[in-house]
């Protein structure tokens, strides 16, 4: 009797530890993404006539991919993110020709009571504060202030590759980001991207601010520039009845041809709760000039409702008006549907 007691005692400890081992280090992989397709009637300024449309990331861009994270234990995390844009209109990958395979996501990050390091290709100084501060999010088809600044003035892309970034614990609800890319050119070390944003949320009030120093191009970078120095400054309030929206940048190119480019940008916006849904308008201009030529003025506003069928998948109707120096007024249109998984 009390060898077989004993030998129950045993098997009994020796489940425990092989169950215990494992969850000292827990470890779980995902599978997630977002798919978003519209259809409508687009025409830039520039454009003579309007195009009848199927396009992909009308709200948001569509990707798919990876996710894991384990708990290393002393309040240690890894983590990794692989994560690819596509076009759900034709089912190419990327956002164009040419864009890498994750190019919105490949990276791995360490994290603790010292903050997170991040070490791949991620998120540039640019893109939380642009698309956390004005009502239409990330939408590179219908926000004024996206068009104005990430896809025309602002260089570098939404992402770096070969980063370094570091990111603060949040302090009384303001979180710092500083990052580092490196231009791995030979015997050339001082050609690089740099940057820093800090974000603050307390309450119904948001700030924001980024400053980058941009000589490294990446897929979807804008300009072409020996160097770029853009700032940016923006904040919102929610009163409950609406959320009101303002940003400002500046941007100046460094470039051996160009005597001069420089621009910047005003936008403010508002989104407004209706029903299981939201209001949503804004408007962003930017003024810039090139060399000797005289001043370019580019206005964008946008009004629309997005609709939410459930917690993840919202249906949306934008109507966007854009007006350029020396070209036709165009009017775009589109109505669409986003759903995350």
């Amino acid at each position: 009797m009390q060898s077989t007691k004993f030998t129950k005692a045993v098997l009994a400890v020796a489940l425990a530890g092989a169950f215990a081992a494992p969850a000292m280090a827990q470890s779980s992989v995902t599978v997630g993404g977002l798919f978003d397709t519209y259809v409508g009637s687009m025409q830039n300024a520039d454009n003579a006539k309007s195009k009848v449309v199927v396009n992909s990331g009308g709200m948001t861009t569509s990707y798919i991919g990876f996710s894991g994270v384990e708990d290393l234990g002393s309040g240690l995390k890894a983590k990794f993110v692989l994560n690819a844009f596509l076009q759900g209109d034709t089912g190419a990958a990327g956002r164009f020709p040419g864009d890498t395979l994750f190019s919105r996501d490949a990276n791995l990050t360490l994290s603790g009571g010292f903050g997170e390091v991040q070490v791949g290709r991620g998120l540039a100084p640019n893109f939380l504060p642009t698309i956390l501060f004005n009502p239409f999010g990330d939408s590179f088809a219908f926000s004024p202030l996206v068009l104005r600044t990430l896809t025309s003035t602002i260089n570098g892309d939404t992402g770096w590759s070969n980063q370094i970034k570091y990111t603060t614990p949040s302090i009384g609800g303001l979180t710092v980001n500083l990052h580092y890319q490196l231009g791995e050119v030979v015997g050339n070390t001082s050609k690089n991207n740099v940057g820093i944003n800090a974000l603050y949320f307390n309450g119904p009030l948001s700030l924001t601010a980024y400053y980058h120093e941009v000589e490294v191009k990446n897929p979807g970078g804008a300009l072409d520039t020996s160097r770029q120095k853009a700032s940016f400054v923006g904040g919102a309030y929610d009163f409950g009845l609406a959320k009101l929206f303002a940003t400002y940048d500046e941007t100046k190119n460094n470039a051996a041809v160009i005597s001069q480019d420089k621009s910047d940008t005003t936008s403010i916006g508002v989104s407004v709760p209706v029903g299981a849904g939201k209001v949503l308008a804004g408007y962003a201009v930017t003024n810039r000039t090139i060399g000797t030529a005289s001043e370019v003025k580019s206005e964008t506003a946008t009004v629309g409702y997005d609709y939410f069928i459930s917690k993840r998948t919202d249906l949306y109707s934008m109507l966007m008006s854009n007006k350029v120096t020396k070209f036709d007024d165009g009017t775009s249109f589109g109505v669409g549907i986003r759903h995350r998984f």
